[in-house]
């Protein structure tokens, strides 16, 4: 008899996975990432950044020490492998380090809800998994080869099955940026409110710090993401919102909601007056609000 779990699950390819290995592996990604990665336990894995000169967001990932000493997984939910790859081989100068593309030979199962965690450590399973990034409560991150996702499937019997609209929808309740489409490459990581979860103050330099440290002791960013709730059909995106004649941000990802939809936007600190609604358009009746009481 299968017994119906109060778990669900989603299935996802990852936009980005690459095995990174050789004698300068640990002290490369170091340098480049934007959190700490000494001393990161196997089971575990470590969310971050990687940034231009400007401190800007080129791409972010998560790090999980590999299966041999020195080796790590670098994956990312949606940053494409081209671009990732081309970040870090831009900074292999005479460095030992040997960047392997798994992209197009694992997947990944998404497991959400309180136990998941619990659930994972009770079954037999290939791969790996680490705490993900895609809701308020618990959730895993479960990878392995795809060849295996007949048997995963099988294993994941009797728990709910949820498409990537839910997914997203999850996401965006937790306001959780997507990168690129949320935060990219014209954005800096305060703008994401991506600092406690992303940027170590105290791990040395990084492609990027010397702009962290400067914002954190002296400056704070002039926009912020900001979770909108907005009646109708689903705006096209991007989709530049306005307050009167004032435009004061930019919807950024949107998912349907009872009655409407929910985004994240990217909101001007500047011109956006608090409690005041949001328009799709100049001088348009407002539909839409910022759910916060100022960004």
């Amino acid at each position: 008899m299968v017994i119906s779990s109060p778990l669900a699950f989603s299935v996802w390819s990852p936009g980005t996975l690459l095995r990174v290995s050789g004698e300068d592996a640990a002290t490369f990604l170091q340098g480049q990432f934007t959190n700490d990665l000494r001393d990161v336990p196997y089971g575990t894995g470590v969310y971050g950044l990687w940034l231009n000169q400007k401190g800007k967001v080129l791409a972010d990932s998560f790090v999980l020490p590999g299966e041999a000493a020195g080796e790590f997984l670098v994956l990312s939910y949606f940053c494409p492998v081209a671009t990732l790859r081309a970040r870090l081989e831009a900074y292999i100068i005479a460095d030992d380090v040997v960047l392997e593309d798994l992209t197009m030979a694992w997947t990944g199962v998404s497991v959400l809800g309180p136990g998941a965690g619990e659930w994972l450590r009770k079954q037999p399973r290939a791969g790996r998994s680490f705490p993900g990034r895609r809701q308020i409560e618990e959730n895993r991150e479960w990878i392995f080869p795809s060849t295996a996702l007949a048997e995963v499937r099988a294993q994941l019997a009797g728990i709910r099955e949820v498409d990537a609209a839910e997914l997203a929808t999850r996401r965006i309740h937790a306001e959780i940026p997507v990168v690129p489409a949320d935060i990219g490459p014209g954005d800096l990581p305060g703008e994401g409110a991506l600092e406690s979860a992303a940027i170590s103050y105290i791990k040395g330099c990084y492609l990027g710090q010397e702009v962290m440290a400067r914002l954190k002791s002296m400056g704070q960013v002039r926009r912020r993401l900001r979770r909108v709730r907005g009646t109708g059909p689903l705006p096209t995106l991007p989709a530049t919102l306005w307050q009167g004649e004032q435009r004061v941000g930019d919807l950024r990802s949107v998912s349907a909601v009872d009655g409407g939809y929910e985004g994240l936007a990217m909101i001007s600190l500047v011109t956006f007056k608090a409690g005041a609604g949001l328009a799709l358009a100049a001088g348009a009746s407002e539909t839409a609000a910022v759910i916060a009481a100022e960004p």
